[in-house]
Parts: C-alpha cells; sequence; structure tokens
C-alpha cells in the first residue's frame, strides 16, 4: 500500500510539472508576441512623417468611405436644417505602414490616428458637429499586414437643408450629406463610395418624415483653390401629415362650421351672433400665429398658409353676412318709417300750399319761380328800378334802410323778391340776378361715382324678408367650403 501511495504521488507531481511548463511557455510566446507587435509598430512609426501623404509625388491616393445611419434626431424648418448621428469609415492603403505579409489585422486606440497621416475629410454644409468621447473618444484604427488603414469614428452633425416649403406641409425634402476633402484636390486625393455606401437608413426613423430612400453620387467641385472631389448622399424625406391633421386642419374645419351656426340664430339675437362671430375670427387668428411661429419668415406662400386663409375668409365672410342681415332689417324699418315721415309732410305742405294760393294776388307762382335780387337797382324792370323810395334808401342808415325794404317787397309781384339772407352762391361777391335752383357742378368723378353706386343698387334684388339671407347661406357657406376643400386636396395631394 505504501508503494501505490508513493506511486500516484509522483504521477501527481508529474502532472503538475507538465502543466507548469506548459503554461509558462505560453505566456512566453504572448509575452513574444507583445513585444514583436510593440516593436513592430516602433518600427513602422520610426522615420514615418506624418506630413506627408502615402504615395507622395506619385498617383493620387484612392480613399473609400461608407456611413451607417444611427438615428436621425432632429429637423428643422425655422432654421433650415437637420441633426444626424453616424458613423463614417475611411479606408486607404498607405505602403509606410505594412508590417507583414500575411492577412493579419492589427486593432489599436484611436490615438493612433493622432500618429499617422489620415485624410482632411469635412462635411460642405456642416453647421456644428461633435465627436462622442463617453466612455472614450469613439474613433477606431485597424491596421493590416499590407499596410491597408481602416479609420472609423462616430459623431453627431447638424448639416444645412435648404427646404422648398411650397407644399407644406405637404411637402417632400431632399437633405444631403456633403464629404469632401479640405486641402487635397483631385491630384491627390481621389474619394469614392464603396460597394455598400450605406447601412442602417431602413431601421432610422423620424417623428414627423418617413424616410422614402436615398442616393448616393460623386463628383468634381470646382472651387477657389482648385478641383475637389465630393461625395454626395441624399435622403428622400416624405413630411407625415397626421399631426397637422389633428393640430391644424381639423381645428380649422371645426371653427369654420361653427361660424355657420348663427346662420340658424334669430337675426335679432344681436349680442348672440356677434359673439359667435368675433370669437370664431380671433380663434382663427390664433391657429394662424401658432402655425407661422414654426415657421422661417419666408415671402412666398404656403399649402397650410391657403388653406387659413380661406378658413379666415369663411368666418370673417359669415360674420359680415350677419352684418347685412341686421342692416338689411333695420334699414328697411328705417324706410317705412322715412316714408311715412315724407308723406305726412307732403299732406302739410299740400294743405298750406292750398291756403296761400287763395291770398296770394299772383296766383299760379311757387317757390320755385322766384328770383331773388340781390340789388333792386340792377333788376331788368324800370318800373322796378325807380320804385318810389328806393334811391332814398341808400342814404337812410342799415336798419332804416332794411325796413324800408322790407315795406317796399310787399310791392312786388311775387317772381321777384329781395335777397336778405346768406345763399347757396355765398362766395360770389358779384350783386345781381341768381337763380335759388341753381348749385354747384359736383366733381365729375364722385358723379360717376354715384351714378354707378345708384345703377347698382337698383339691379340688386330687394330683400323683403331678411331670413331669405340667412336660408341662403346655410346653402352657399358648406356647399362653397366643400368644393374649396375638394380643389385644394386635390391639388396638393394627388
Amino acid at each position: 500500500m505504501s508503494n501505490l501511495a508513493v506511486k500516484h504521488f509522483q504521477s501527481l507531481i508529474l502532472c503538475f510539472c507538465s502543466v507548469h511548463s506548459f503554461l509558462q511557455s505560453g505566456s512566453t510566446e504572448i509575452s513574444d508576441r507583445l513585444a514583436n507587435v510593440t516593436q513592430t509598430i516602433s518600427r513602422i512609426l520610426d522615420g514615418y512623417d506624418i506630413r506627408l501623404r502615402p504615395n507622395f509625388g506619385g498617383e493620387p491616393l484612392f480613399v473609400e468611405m461608407d456611413l451607417t445611419i444611427a438615428s436621425f434626431d432632429a429637423i428643422s424648418e425655422v432654421n433650415m436644417d437637420y441633426t444626424i448621428t453616424m458613423y463614417l469609415n475611411q479606408y486607404w492603403k498607405d505602403e509606410r505602414l505594412a508590417f507583414s505579409h500575411e492577412k493579419e489585422i492589427l486593432t489599436l486606440s484611436g490615438d493612433f490616428a493622432e500618429k499617422i497621416w489620415v485624410p482632411d475629410t469635412f462635411f460642405a454644409n456642416d453647421k456644428h458637429s461633435f465627436l462622442h468621447d463617453v466612455t472614450e473618444r469613439n474613433k477606431l484604427v485597424r491596421l493590416a499586414g499590407d499596410g491597408s488603414v481602416t479609420y472609423g469614428m462616430r459623431f453627431t452633425t447638424t448639416l444645412a437643408c435648404m427646404m422648398d416649403l411650397h407644399y407644406y406641409p405637404l411637402d417632400s425634402q431632399n437633405c444631403t450629406v456633403e464629404i469632401e476633402s479640405y486641402g487635397y484636390t483631385v491630384l491627390d486625393v481621389v474619394m469614392s463610395w464603396k460597394e455598400t455606401p450605406v447601412r442602417g437608413v431602413d431601421e432610422a426613423e423620424l417623428p414627423q418624415f418617413t424616410i422614402i430612400g436615398y442616393e448616393t453620387n460623386d463628383r468634381k467641385e470646382k472651387l477657389a483653390t482648385g478641383i475637389y472631389q465630393r461625395l454626395s448622399l441624399s435622403f428622400k424625406l416624405q413630411r407625415n401629415i397626421g399631426y397637422f391633421v389633428f393640430q391644424t386642419y381639423l381645428p380649422s374645419i371645426l371653427i369654420v362650421m361653427l361660424s355657420w351656426v348663427s346662420f340658424w340664430i334669430n337675426h335679432e339675437a344681436t349680442s348672440a351672433r356677434v359673439a359667435l362671430g368675433i370669437t370664431t375670427v380671433l380663434t382663427m387668428t390664433t391657429i394662424s400665429t401658432g402655425v407661422r411661429s414654426s415657421l422661417p419668415r419666408i415671402s412666398y406662400v404656403k399649402a397650410i398658409d391657403i388653406y387659413l386663409v380661406m378658413c379666415f375668409v369663411f368666418v370673417f365672410a359669415a360674420l359680415l353676412e350677419y352684418a347685412a342681415v341686421n342692416y338689411t332689417y333695420w334699414g328697411a324699418r328705417a324706410k317705412k318709417k322715412s316714408k311715412k315721415k315724407e308723406t305726412e309732410d307732403k299732406r302739410t305742405i299740400c294743405s298750406s300750399r292750398t291756403g296761400s294760393k287763395a291770398s296770394s294776388p299772383f296766383p299760379g307762382s311757387t317757390d320755385a319761380d322766384i328770383i331773388e335780387l340781390q340789388d333792386l337797382r340792377l333788376s331788368p324792370l324800370p318800373s322796378i328800378r325807380n320804385r318810389s323810395g328806393l334811391v332814398s334808401t341808400a342814404g337812410t342808415p342799415g336798419s332804416q334802410a332794411r325796413e324800408q325794404l322790407q315795406q317796399d317787397s310787399a310791392k312786388f309781384p311775387p317772381s321777384f323778391r329781395i335777397c336778405r339772407a346768406p345763399v347757396y352762391g355765398a362766395h360770389v361777391k358779384t350783386p345781381g340776378l341768381r337763380y335759388r335752383g341753381v348749385r354747384q357742378q359736383r366733381p365729375k368723378v364722385l358723379h360717376a361715382i354715384r351714378r354707378g353706386a345708384s345703377v347698382l343698387k337698383a339691379s340688386m334684388p330687394k330683400i323683403k324678408d331678411v331670413n331669405l339671407i340667412d336660408k341662403y347661406s346655410r346653402i352657399i357657406f358648406p356647399v362653397s367650403f366643400m368644393l374649396f376643400n375638394a380643389v385644394y386636396w386635390i391639388f396638393y395631394v394627388l
């Protein structure tokens, strides 16, 4: 038994020694590999000039790119831009960094990019960008044995997007990502897209837009400092109308329909109909102000502007409709009263004229036939000029002369009378004969306007019952609004 125990103990010692020797050999190999990689990196960086591009002085360097869309963060119509988070990967070959003929890849930290040459890529339509640095700077560098370099980064950028808002909010927009080399012309660096240029577009979501598709292209941009290669990625965005239906269109429709309620209210309920009309007008103004606050101050008319303006016109027309009803109703009553009063006045005048004709020494004369004399001495009749006492009135005092004229006026026939009061043509300084019925000539333009107004008034049908206006409005307003909506949605949607 003791010999057996000794043999087991010896076998355990041998196993432990073998395992220890294996682990020691493995750690030695790992340490040798790490030392080899460190030496390799130190060797390839020894004498490396970061200021010179690969293949300097020879053929242009080809740099390939691809993008991975992480998210669309925001799209602003006021600032005409959009914010996007994405991964940008750049691929090129630098023979100075080759370290092996095998397909071996070294993944290094992002700080290694500061020790080698990298393209000076920038976004031509960029407004503001930042590189994410939580928990470390989001950069990667992968170095292949043949000198191929993969350089990637994750960042958020705000890019300019000039939008055409003629059809807003029933519009679609094209927003682009413009990538270009800042300092290297096409003679030094040529950029191109990889076979799969963009990823992650199908998974990206926006609150107000739907990404219909995207398109990539490359072109040469001629600037003042040379010709540069520019890569462009264009997103086709279709705006979702659901938000605007519930926030703008549907409330506007209900407000317009609310203004039609006044057509069923009695026209004598002035306070109710006026309050309803003013409330709907102010509500439409508030909706329009809210819509304009979320849009830039552009000069052209948008689709939503047309709709809100027409809704405001319908609401305002409903308020004016009651003004027409009220004016027609009270105007008709005022006309009846004035006609009644005129009839009574005519009867009084006729009765007074009948009594005056009986006492008049000159029958058949009327007030319209009387000619006023401002000076009796200018009378065309010699018998009137030579009446006794007229010549002597010139030397009498003013009060006596007036009394004398009043006494003598009874001696003249009713066709002539002394002018003792201001007349219509008071600005005429020359004394003489003046006809009472003659008035100043009115301006031709004013006369034409009044004449046209009278013709228009005569051509308009006379409404005997004001309730007819409300009855017609109950049909005309809804039908007109339905026709407007049909034309509007067919034009902008189809």
